[in-house]
């Protein structure tokens, strides 16, 4: 897929008053719905913490600070194609240009990686080289934050045709590095498959499946019932997104405390909560302001379109029973996840494994949960590579 790219154009999240004082009337307006005595978590969003959250939403959250954070790095849009590319980019200290893209996934956001932005570009001010830098590229995906909407749903495959125009079209880096979790590992994965200067790719999930590479041994197939099982009892949302994303929207448009529950509740899930509960791995401040981002941009519609997208654009050749990415890949597999990686024996059919890090702690969201462990195996995995 050839796309046409154009220069970056200086951005900022600028959200008006008017908007948040809309959001913020409506969440005002919440009346808490009936819940099952004593179920905590296990109906879905524990109204104990909602009813503290809204509180906090209501009386103690400042989007305005929320809104500098955003803003603390050089964003730009540039158009790719028929769509504009929101991202952050913020040039490291390496004398040479070193690039690396981030992509976020369901149900977060460019913000994720903001948290880690810094340390990337910049080690020398955490104890590390400045050689050691990366040119940080954040983009958010089509369709969620402050990228354009695509007129219908579009595939990861698709959203990685149009990163990798803009990393080297836009941006004119001739090679790159490509990080992702959820569906930025699917992106990414994409990206090390087929982009023309991705030169490899980490990934902390595993999104990019060859067609016709199966279980085998035992310990594949163990892992594979159990990971089927998880997805039996947490997968009603990509079902529901993968089909009717559309009536979904409907409700969540007109209820920002509804679309707050729906994402709220799988960092809840899919995170690594063993010591402590959900506020020992984010702050209320860091859940409202991801939140606030669909919000602010009406995207959460146009959001879950990319799970519909996986089935409906088939754009680009079929991938061949056993393909394999040739280019140097680096996985981190964290413990806790809504879809555990397979073992190394499987995924390294799949893949030129260089670098592989069984986690001992974090979860799905790793940038924010356990931000230095993330850094620590980006780096070594660019060592690996020979980046």
């Amino acid at each position: 897929m050839t796309l046409a790219t154009g220069a970056p154009r200086p951005f900022k999240v600028a959200i008006s008053q008017d908007a948040i004082n809309a959001i913020m009337a409506r969440v005002a307006a919440f009346r808490m719905p009936d819940m099952p005595e004593g179920g905590g978590w296990a109906y879905g969003a524990a109204p104990e913490f909602m009813e503290a959250l809204i509180a906090y939403w209501r009386d103690g959250f400042d989007w305005w600070a929320a809104q500098d954070g955003l803003n603390r790095f050089p964003q730009f849009t540039a158009r790719v194609g028929e769509i504009d590319i929101h991202f952050v980019h913020e040039k490291g200290s390496q004398p040479a240009p070193r690039a690396l893209i981030l992509s976020h996934g369901w149900p977060g956001s460019y913000f994720e990686f903001l948290h880690i932005v810094e340390k990337l570009a910049h080690p020398e001010r955490f104890g590390g080289r400045a050689e050691d830098g990366f040119d940080v590229v954040v983009p958010s995906l089509p369709g969620y934050g402050f990228s354009g909407k695509p007129k219908k749903p579009i595939s990861p495959r698709t959203i990685a045709a149009h990163f990798d125009a803009l990393m080297t079209g836009s941006l004119g880096y001739a090679r790159y590095l490509a990080q992702g979790g959820d569906w930025g590992s699917a992106v990414s994965g994409w990206l090390a498959y087929e982009g023309k200067g991705c030169a490899g790719a980490h990934l902390n999930m595993l999104g990019w499946r060859a067609p016709g590479v199966n279980p085998e041994s035992d310990e594949e197939k163990a892992q594979a019932m159990q990971a089927a099982g998880l997805f039996e009892a947490e997968g009603a949302y990509f079902r529901l997104h993968s089909t009717k994303p559309s009536t979904l929207a409907y409700a969540m448009m007109d209820s920002p405390v509804g679309a707050c529950a729906w994402i709220v509740e799988k960092f809840h899930g899919w995170s690594d909560l063993r010591n402590g509960g959900i506020e020992a791995a984010y702050t209320k401040d860091q859940l409202l302001t991801n939140v606030m981002i669909y919000l602010v941009s009406d995207t959460f519609a146009t959001a879950t379109w990319l799970y519909r997208g996986l089935f409906e654009d088939q754009s680009g050749a079929p991938v061949p029973p056993g393909a394999r990415i040739e280019k140097p890949m680096g996985l981190a597999r964290f413990p806790i996840d809504i879809m555990p990686m397979p073992p190394r024996s499987l995924v390294e059919r799949m893949m030129n494994v260089v670098h592989w890090s069984d986690m001992s702690e974090g979860g799905h969201f790793a940038a924010l949960e356990r931000p230095d462990l993330l850094v620590a195996d980006i780096n070594a995995y660019a060592r690996a590579a020979g980046y």
